[in-house]
């Protein structure tokens, strides 16, 4: 009976220790399909198969009980939707990334991208609001420049090129953006001066932007109606006077401000888009 007692210890022993080995084999092959899954997933976005990616990244999150790889996996979604230029959905993933952040360069790393996904789908405002959170945030005092790299960049891209230089100037007073955002700004006409010089000499405005048949044809109108508006008056043919003076020369007086404005106006969006043709095709650093 002893004999009998010590043999059915002996054989639950056995099937217990089996037992043990069975699930942690079990554990240890389940580790394996979801690693072998990230690194499919892995595989397909550094082949620049977005769509299938985030695919197979949503299947990884379904199988992943433990959130093992909850933070790795809704970040390279949101970038995936972010190079397919599906920003809303990227953000909605990078935030998801942001909660499942364990380690502070994590969280940065997703609200960076939060910003340039903002720059890039032209939410200036909501960019803006992000980079002074980090900037206030004591988990990333040693992250300035980085802050301000991107904040330079989100002003030249709303067309705030003294902000930007101003920006870039923080990291280094030499940075070749801080010279690009200058150079824009020097280059730039000034749309209150050309108004100005406009309200005293017809046709300086257009003058002052390179419009200089525009501003003969202003000038001369000007002078033309001006003549007959004085010439009326002189002759006592006040009501010819009134009707000429409100009706063409004022009008062309008026147009000639309301085309200084346009033209100069006009000469800064295509000294701003150079730059910015230049950032896209000529610019190797880092860009949003």
């Amino acid at each position: 009976m002893t004999s009998l007692i010590k043999n059915n210890k002996h054989i639950a022993l056995i099937f217990f220790s089996m037992a043990v080995l069975f699930f942690a084999e079990l554990k240890i092959s389940a580790q394996d399909i979801l690693l072998s899954q990230k690194n499919y997933a892995d595989s397909l976005f550094d082949e620049s198969k977005y769509f299938d990616a985030i695919t197979e990244y949503k299947r990884l999150l379904f199988f992943d009980e433990t959130n093992q790889f909850e933070f790795d996996a809704n970040f390279k979604i949101g970038m995936s939707y972010k190079l397919g230029a599906k920003y809303s959905n990227s953000i909605k993933y990078l935030r998801l990334a942001q909660r499942a952040a364990e380690a502070n360069e994590e969280t940065f790393k997703s609200k960076i991208e939060i910003v340039k996904v903002n720059i890039l789908r032209k939410t200036f405002s909501a960019g803006k609001l992000l980079l002074n959170q980090i900037e206030k945030d004591e988990r990333f005092t040693d992250r300035t420049d980085e802050i301000n790299y991107w904040r330079g960049w989100l002003r030249m891209l709303s067309d705030d090129w003294e902000g930007a230089s101003e920006s870039f100037a923080a990291i280094d007073s030499l940075h070749p953006l801080k010279t690009l955002s200058d150079n824009v700004v020097d280059e730039k006409y000034s749309v209150t001066f050309a108004k100005v010089i406009s309200y005293i000499l017809p046709g300086s405005g257009q003058f002052y932007s390179g419009k200089y048949l525009s501003g003969l044809m202003s000038l001369g109108w000007n002078i033309f109606a001006g003549y007959l508006t004085v010439n009326s008056f002189l002759e006592d043919r006040v009501f010819d006077g009134i009707i000429i003076g409100n009706l063409l020369w004022l009008r062309f007086y008026n147009g000639n401000i309301q085309n200084a404005e346009k033209f100069a106006l006009e000469k800064n969006i295509n000294i701003s888009n150079k730059a910015l043709r230049y950032l896209k095709n000529n610019y190797e650093g880092k860009k949003p």
